[in-house]
């Protein structure tokens, strides 16, 4: 009996001032070890940058490869024109600075069969070309920067909340009507809640890898953390019940570390022990951290800790209460499946 041809897949992928790693994050796509059909959708923001002049040489270069326009420039409105413009049954999500590892397609398409799962993902493997990117890569990989998150530190296979990323089953994007484009940021993680409110399943596994390339400078990093923590907020107050401890350690920290500066200044230097204590906490969990770095990376890894950290903790206790409500406003019930056998 002849094998059955794996299914064929569509990668989606938002791209907004990408040139430094677009064209090599599209060579691990069309590199893949998967015997199945293939197509890229690339979405294109406004950029700024060469961006859409490599996009133009890559669809010339391959016919998998196509584009179409997002104005807007923001991610889930690029998520959704690239859905709606791909074909295939499996959607592969991929980023403009994301490097699939070699069998991560065929990977995860085993595993949506194994497990039935609606949607699968792993790990987000942060590797850095410079000493910054190395050392804002070993904060986010390890656990005193991000504290137990699985995507980021690795962890047992299993149902989870979200996962970074995403391999969809077709079905199940068209089934919620795709991302909810007032989410900015934190948007799979909505729409991983309605499909889970719906009866499909999220499935993590450490099998699968991605490369990512952290923010090439501070301000940059600390933009990407204050606006994650100010989606978290929104997310919180969109979903009771969705906050923990992990979540609340930035903000709470911010908010002693500037009490403790403000007492140490005003009422009396033992106050300082707070803000000490936060140095003295990063400065030692960059030690296990860093190992095997250059030392230039290494003395880096504090500023990258304490960026992320501060950043984070800002974004989420400024978080406008409006936005919540605007979000909130436009909150989609989750869509159920038809039953078997139904009109």
């Amino acid at each position: 009996m002849p094998q059955q041809q794996p299914p064929a897949v569509s990668v989606i992928m938002p791209v907004l001032n990408e040139e430094r790693h677009l064209r090599n994050s599209v060579r691990h796509i069309l590199e893949q070890e998967y015997a199945g059909e293939m197509e890229v959708v690339i979405a294109l923001g406004p950029s700024a940058d060469r961006t859409d002049e490599i996009a133009a040489e890559l669809v010339a270069e391959d016919p998998r490869v196509h584009t179409v326009p997002n104005p807007t420039g923001r991610t889930p409105a690029a998520l959704n024109a690239a859905i709606k413009a791909s074909r295939h049954p499996i959607v592969v999500r991929v980023d403009g600075h994301g490097m699939l590892s070699r069998n991560y397609i065929a990977t995860a398409v085993r595993l949506l069969e194994e497990t039935g799962a609606a949607n699968v993902g792993g790990i987000m493997h942060a590797e850095g070309e410079n000493a910054w990117e190395e050392a804002v890569a070993a904060a986010m990989t390890s656990k005193i920067g991000v504290g137990n998150a699985a995507f980021h530190t690795g962890g047992q296979a299993g149902p989870a909340e979200t996962v970074y990323l995403g391999v969809f089953r077709r079905e199940a994007l068209e089934q919620q009507g795709g991302y909810n484009e007032e989410f900015i940021r934190a948007q799979d993680w909505e729409l991983n809640f309605r499909i889970r409110e719906a009866g499909g399943a999220i499935w993590f596994s450490p099998e699968l890898k991605v490369q990512y390339r952290p923010r090439p400078s501070v301000r940059a990093l600390a933009k990407q953390y204050k606006d994650y923590g100010k989606w978290r907020h929104v997310v919180a107050r969109y979903h009771a019940g969705s906050i923990n401890l992990r979540y609340l350690a930035p903000p709470t920290a911010v908010c002693a570390i500037a009490a403790g500066l403000v007492a140490g200044a005003a009422v009396t230097p033992w106050a300082l022990i707070v803000p000490g204590g936060y140095l003295a906490a990063i400065v030692a969990g960059s030690v296990p951290a860093g190992k095997g770095l250059s030392p230039k990376a290494r003395l880096q890894i504090p500023l990258a800790l304490a960026t992320m950290h501060m950043a984070w903790g800002v974004g989420f206790l400024t978080s406008p209460r409006s936005l919540a409500k605007r979000v909130i406003a436009s909150r989609r019930p989750a869509v159920m499946a038809p039953a078997a056998g139904g009109e």
